[in-house]
Order: structure tokens, then sequence, then C-alpha cells
């Protein structure tokens, strides 16, 4: 496709923004609190002695706020990282990762997948999504290197942390059956795309078990914090894809703003 041809079809195309607002007391994760924090520093005032003025802001927060992607070195399975590294073979540093960080890995652009298991009806709090609801919310067939977002219902209540920190989440067996779909990444709209207060795997001996089958052992990165509402909506099953992470050097995740097309 020549360039004109890609500018004459996203100009016919609406875009999706997939991102939930950064604020101070958006829902965080437990373990990335405070979350989101904004302090203007400089203003615009009175006695510059020019027409211009300035003004900005410090930025501070976690990696996992908001609506964020998680870099492999995120998560380990016995002090190991994907691919076999250990933490102690002087990869895992005070200013970051040498192997895995966020900066390692390539911008996500591709064919994307929403499985709205939500549909109508906001699931059940703190429900394990099963293989069978994914396969019933399958509208457009999974392809291998497809990135699939899952709709739990919960993106709506962004506004009310508490309920939404009990959001539904994707059970392992459910991981599985994505891991065999051979997705090149996935999303939801909770904080944890896993259970976030699920039990211990009993397999797997860990909690968040999808953090450890999709990350770990498969390397495939997780996206959450997503805000599916608006494609639910329009009942856009398939759509282009695009996430980029910011490159920052070691870190384990990334703040990041994904659209879709279509």
């Amino acid at each position: 496709m020549t360039a004109k041809a890609l500018l004459d079809s996203l100009e016919a195309a609406r875009v999706f923004d997939l991102e939930q607002l950064r604020y101070a007391g958006a829902p965080s994760h437990p373990a990335h609190a405070p979350g989101f924090s904004y302090f203007l520093h400089r203003h615009h005032a009175r006695g510059a002695g020019e027409a211009r003025t300035g003004a900005s802001g410090i930025v501070l927060m976690p990696e996992h706020s908001g609506t964020h992607i998680d870099a492999l070195a995120h998560q380990a399975e016995n002090l190991t990282l994907h691919g076999g590294i250990h933490v102690d073979d002087g990869v895992q540093t005070s200013v970051g990762f040498k192997k895995l960080g966020i900066d390692t890995m390539a911008p996500i652009a591709g064919r994307g997948v929403l499985l709205d298991v939500a549909g109508g009806h906001r699931l059940d709090p703190d429900y394990a999504i099963t293989p069978d609801d994914l396969e019933r919310a399958e509208r457009a067939k999974i392809r291998h290197g497809d990135v699939v977002l899952v709709r739990t219902g919960y993106g709506a209540l962004w506004s009310k942390p508490d309920e939404y920190l009990k959001a539904a989440g994707v059970s392992a067996t459910a991981t599985r059956w994505l891991i065999e779909k051979k997705v090149r990444a996935v999303g939801a709209d909770n904080m944890a795309f896993d259970v976030m207060a699920g039990p211990k795997d009993p397999d797997l001996n860990a909690t968040l078990p999808a953090h450890v089958l999709l990350l770990v052992r498969e390397g495939i990165p997780i996206i959450e914090n997503l805000n599916l509402e608006e494609l639910a909506a329009a009942k856009v099953y398939e759509f282009a894809f695009f996430c980029l992470p910011l490159k920052m050097r070691g870190a384990t995740g990334s703040p990041v703003r994904p659209i879709a097309i279509a």
C-alpha cells in the first residue's frame, strides 16, 4: 500500500482511544501506590518582562499506574525471568534491568481482536473468566500474532476505585487458551488481567498466574487498565491496534496510550 492510500484509508477510519484518564486518586494496585501525581511547579505569572510566559509541571507515578504495559522483566518464577535469565546474574540493578526492560520492547502494531466477555452486563466481582467465556465472545476469529483485548465491563468504573479493584479477571485456564492461539500480546479493562484478589494457583504455586504464564513462560506482554467501553459500544471486534511503550532504560513497565483503528 502506498503512503497516499494508507493516509486515505486512515481519514475514513474511526480512532478509538483505549487509555484511561490519569489523575491523583485514580485506581491503583496496592503494590504500586500512591499512583499518579502531577505538580505544577512553573506558573504563568505577571512581571515576566515580556509577552510570553511559560508553565510546566512534574509527573510522579509508578510505571504500573494507569493504562500501562508490563515489560518481561516485571515478573519472575523462582527468581528466573523469561528465557531462563536469573535475576541474580547481574541483570537486576538499582537503576533497572540490564535485560528484558521496557526499552527492549518494540512498538506493537497489528491486528487486534476484542473479546467482549461482559457484553451488556458487567461481570461479577472477582469472577474468573473461563475458556468457554472467551470462546463465546470470539466474534472475530483470533489468528496467530493477534493482540487480544478482554472486556470485563469494569473499565466503566474507573472513577470508582473501590469497585474497580474488585474487577473480574482472566483465569489460568483461560490464559492457557489464549497462549494456544499464539497471541502476540493481551490486555484487559482491569487492574491485573488476572483476578487481582484471586487465590494461589496450585499448579504454579503463585497468585496472578497469568503473569507467570504470559510474561515469564511465554514472553507475551500484558496491557492493563484499558478503556474498552467505546470500542464495545460500537461493536468493533476486529481492528488495527497500536501500542507504543516509552523507551525508559531498564524499566519494568511503561504508561501507554493504545489506540484501535477501524
